[in-house]
């Protein structure tokens, strides 16, 4: 069994962060487009479809710097449902994306310098620019 998701869309609003004990957490709604030519009319028509997002620890930490409404983003992970009861005492229910990884897709220009961040868990990538290759390879 495969509970997978992949998303490329945009932000619906700034992420919204909440600190834990040990832990913080982010979530904001993502927005992703289909466009299609209408049958009857020809009219070019898009739909779109609104994604509830959480992110996780470091996840959430990059999010709440980096990430704001209109944002472009790929986003993988997993389709949670959940109830709760609102502020009106009543009981609620509410489905999820549970992020695993997420790429930022805003043009470089606008992005700070995160070349080297591993979104799923904060840790270096190698780098193999031209500048830190050795030059005492044998071949």
């Amino acid at each position: 069994m495969v509970n997978k998701v992949i998303l490329i869309g945009n932000l619906g609003r700034d992420p919204e962060v909440k600190q834990f004990e040990n832990n913080s957490k982010a979530s904001f709604s993502l927005a992703t487009n289909e466009t299609y030519k209408d049958r009857v009319t020809g009219e070019k028509k898009t739909l779109t479809e609104w994604h509830n997002i959480v992110m996780w620890g470091r996840q959430a930490e990059i999010a709440q710097q980096f990430l704001k409404k209109g944002s472009k983003v790929y986003i993988e992970g997993k389709i949670t449902s959940r109830k709760y009861t609102d502020s009106n005492n009543q009981e609620r229910f509410i489905t999820e994306i549970k992020v695993d990884s997420f790429q930022m897709l805003d043009a470089r220009d606008s992005m700070p310098p995160m070349e080297n961040q591993d979104y799923k868990g904060g840790a270096s990538k190698p780098d193999f620019s031209p500048e830190n290759q050795d030059d005492d390879l044998p071949f």
